[in-house]
């Protein structure tokens, strides 16, 4: 058997998570001393140490604020993908999240998108009624990537 590197290993602590993400639901942490919410999971608040950090399911509404378009990528299965688009988003909760894009449209910097789930795994798309719904929009994506 093949070893895939697009699947994540889960321990005791990131279960709940790749379990909400199996279910269609993102979850991030967020601080109860702080308040503020960070991605990815860790144990603590990685603003002011706390432990008081909790689950919470995220809106799955993010902005992109970063991108490369993969022309070539050996292990398995991303060389089937080629190209995809590893991007950044920023989500509407606050966190930055490493993701890929999918779906049709040209990628921008602040382009709305939304969560989709690949395989339990989230991947980010155009939000309905964003970009996609522009007929000048919707053509692949731009051979050089770009950033914000």
């Amino acid at each position: 058997m093949t070893p895939r590197y697009d699947l994540p290993e889960t321990d005791a602590f990131t279960r709940t998570y790749w379990e909400a993400a199996a279910e269609g639901r993102l979850l991030i942490r967020r601080c109860g001393a702080c308040g503020r919410a960070h991605h990815y999971p860790r144990e603590f608040c990685p603003r002011c140490w706390s432990e008081d950090v909790r689950w919470e399911e995220a809106s799955g509404r993010a902005s992109l604020y970063t991108w490369s378009v993969v022309h070539r990528n050996d292990l398995p299965p991303f060389g089937e993908r080629t190209p995809y688009v590893a991007a950044v988003v920023d989500l509407a909760e606050g966190p930055r999240m490493a993701t890929e894009l999918v779906g049709e449209g040209e990628p921008r910097a602040g382009a709305e998108l939304e969560v989709a789930f690949r395989e339990g795994v989230p991947v980010f798309r155009f939000a309905r009624g964003g970009d996609e719904a522009d007929p000048d929009r919707r053509r692949p994506p731009m051979a050089g990537g770009g950033a914000a």
